[in-house]
């Protein structure tokens, strides 16, 4: 995916606020909907609409009314589908092997399993058809739209703006940051630091990838199959070890 209509010579003021904005309004949103509305569901439920709608509309409203471009898709490429899906296996299947090997019976993950069958019942996912449907949402759209946020427009600008590492370590701890938030509510010092970590790594090396094809296509894949296997872990401790 690409957009033109903006050169790098042409970066103003403008411009920066907007990826200012990208950067920060997800912490905040995800705070507003997962910490400040907790407890209330239909409140939650519409606060996550609305947010969710801001965030994934503002990058499109914001090239066609302020820059005036247009957005056309690229195509994938076959080393991009390969990467994306050998990268997207290799994430994936280390973090199940690593639970299911490893972490699955730990006090820390026992805790954890108990707070996640909470939150669950909380935001009225009380059945594991529910849970998978929740689950295919996200692994499937929400990471398309995620990497359309942070890789297409996020980076995407930064990448004007500055050098490639810079704007592979700015993009990709915006894209931490409001992971840190869910993260440190499931997980205690120091496996929430190890995970916000892992989000930042995962953010770069999609941000690398996406400027060597500049197409979404091989890190959505990759993305996609890593937040599959996150949700079968989420899977497992809402319904498995509760004994549903």
């Amino acid at each position: 995916m690409k957009q033109t209509g903006t050169s790098r010579t042409s970066i103003g003021l403008g411009q920066i606020l907007a990826v200012v904005f990208a950067l920060v309004f997800p912490t905040f949103f995800t705070w507003l909907y997962f910490v400040r509305t907790d407890g209330h569901p239909a409140v939650q439920q519409v606060v996550f609409f609305v947010g969710k709608t801001i965030q994934f509309g503002f990058p499109i409203a914001w090239l066609l009314l302020a820059e005036r471009g247009r957005v056309r898709w690229k195509g994938p490429t076959r080393v991009g589908l390969a990467w994306g899906l050998a990268s997207g296996l290799l994430i994936g299947g280390a973090t199940l092997g690593l639970y299911f090997g490893w972490m699955r019976s730990s006090e820390q993950i026992l805790t954890v399993a108990a707070v996640v069958r909470a939150k669950v019942v909380g935001i009225g996912l009380t059945s594991p058809a529910a849970f998978i449907a929740m689950s295919l949402f996200y692994s499937l759209l929400h990471s398309l739209l995620e990497e359309y946020y942070w890789r297409w427009f996020v980076f995407g600008r930064l990448r004007r703006m500055m050098p490639l590492g810079g704007a592979i370590v700015i993009s990709s701890l915006g894209f931490m940051a409001h992971h840190v938030i869910l993260v440190f509510h499931y997980f205690s010092w120091p496996w929430a630091i190890v995970a916000s970590a892992a989000v930042a790594i995962g953010g770069a090396l999609w941000a690398w990838r996406y400027e060597r094809d500049s197409s979404l296509w091989g890190v959505w894949i990759s993305h996609l199959l890593v937040d599959a296997a996150i949700f079968t872990i989420g899977y497992q401790m809402a319904f498995a070890v509760s004994g549903h």
